[in-house]
């Protein structure tokens, strides 16, 4: 399951597109978030993807994750991206994009208002 800030039009239209490519989301506002042992502080900093035994994954590789779920050629991009050298390059790429959201198409977030 990809989490996500549902909060942040961004945010809802990316974890829309994956969702229609076969991979399970849900808003972190919609969850119980001490069940699943994450943090506000946690969700908004990042997307989190959890697999089916309870593995957490942040931010970049989430979004890996989530591809790999996704399968086909999105599985195979997801695979390359959680993987060095590949994840290298997405992991401050990822926190670049993470940390301008509300400046993105579809913006509604809260953030820097």
């Amino acid at each position: 399951m990809l989490v996500f800030d549902g909060d942040c039009g961004f945010c809802t239209a990316s974890a829309r597109w994956i969702e229609a490519r076969g991979a399970r989301v849900e808003a972190w506002q919609t969850l119980d978030l001490a069940e699943l042992h994450l943090t506000v502080a946690d969700v908004d900093e990042a997307a989190w993807w959890i697999d089916q035994t309870g593995e957490k994954y942040r931010g970049h590789l989430a979004i890996g994750h989530a591809l790999k779920e996704a399968g086909g050629g999105w599985g195979f991009i997801g695979a390359v991206l959680v993987r060095p050298p590949v994840s290298w390059i997405a992991k401050p790429v990822y926190t670049l994009i993470a940390q301008n959201r509300d400046k993105l198409p579809g913006d509604t977030c809260e953030l820097n208002r």
